[in-house]
């Protein structure tokens, strides 16, 4: 049974009332999403609010909106966001992407999701769990479609992926007009292919820049230098 909350350096994230719980993936995309000198901020299927917080640490200014589809996770993550020093700018939306892509009065200058990937599997016997992993609420098509309607002309969108889906999805983002610029092939170990995928896309095609992280790169717990870097302003133990 996972913990009811996750304490960070400069926040906690309670997580009894949310189907998906802290997680590495979450971590890494709001470590590595391009946060800084932008003012507008959504976080698509926040959850616990976990990547909207970490961005508010990294940005002092952004306001940030939190997209959320299931009340109980809305709830999390208000009382997540009332607990800190950054309130006043991060705001739960409880809607559907498909629709409030259609309805939303502003755009932003970056989008970040850590959405569900999961094509085709067994689903989870916890509905709500379920809901929150597979793509039956929320497809690519539609996620990269509501990313285009919502998105400045110069913004900048993040996702984390399952490694296998990279291809799939780089290609169904051209089709809305969306091109790859960045991205991290995260590796578990040094000797295992990548099972995690960050990629930051834009309106522009530019020359794509590539990296590779290696997590634990000296055994179990064994943290490689890149990976603290990158999360050392939030994990207790870096």
């Amino acid at each position: 049974m996972a913990n009811s909350f996750f304490k960070f350096k400069q926040f906690v994230v309670h997580q009894d009332l949310a189907a998906m719980k802290v997680g590495t993936d979450g971590v890494l995309l709001g470590a590595w999403a391009s946060a800084l000198h932008v003012k507008d901020i959504l976080d698509i299927g926040t959850g616990t609010g976990l990547i909207a917080l970490m961005l508010a640490q990294r940005n002092h200014a952004a306001q940030i909106d939190a997209l959320e589809i299931d009340a109980n996770a809305c709830e999390q993550a208000r009382l997540n966001f009332k607990q800190n020093e950054w309130m006043y700018r991060l705001r739960v939306i409880e809607d559907n992407l498909q629709h409030y892509s259609r309805s939303a009065s502003k755009k932003y200058d970056l989008l970040v999701s850590n959405p569900p990937f999961f094509n085709n599997a067994l689903k989870n016997e916890c509905q709500k769990k379920a809901l929150a992993r597979h793509t039956d609420s929320l497809s690519f098509q539609d996620l990269l479609h509501g990313v285009k309607l919502l998105l400045q002309p110069n913004g900048l969108f993040c996702v984390v992926l399952p490694a296998d889906e990279k291809e799939k999805f780089i290609h169904l983002a051209m089709k809305e007009g969306l091109f790859l610029k960045n991205i991290l092939l995260v590796k578990p170990t040094p000797v295992k292919q990548p099972k995690r995928v960050l990629m930051e896309f834009s309106f522009h095609k530019l020359e794509v820049s590539e990296h590779i992280m290696v997590v634990e790169e000296f055994g179990r717990h064994g943290y490689s230098e890149a990976y603290k870097e990158l999360t050392k302003d939030f994990y207790l133990a870096f």
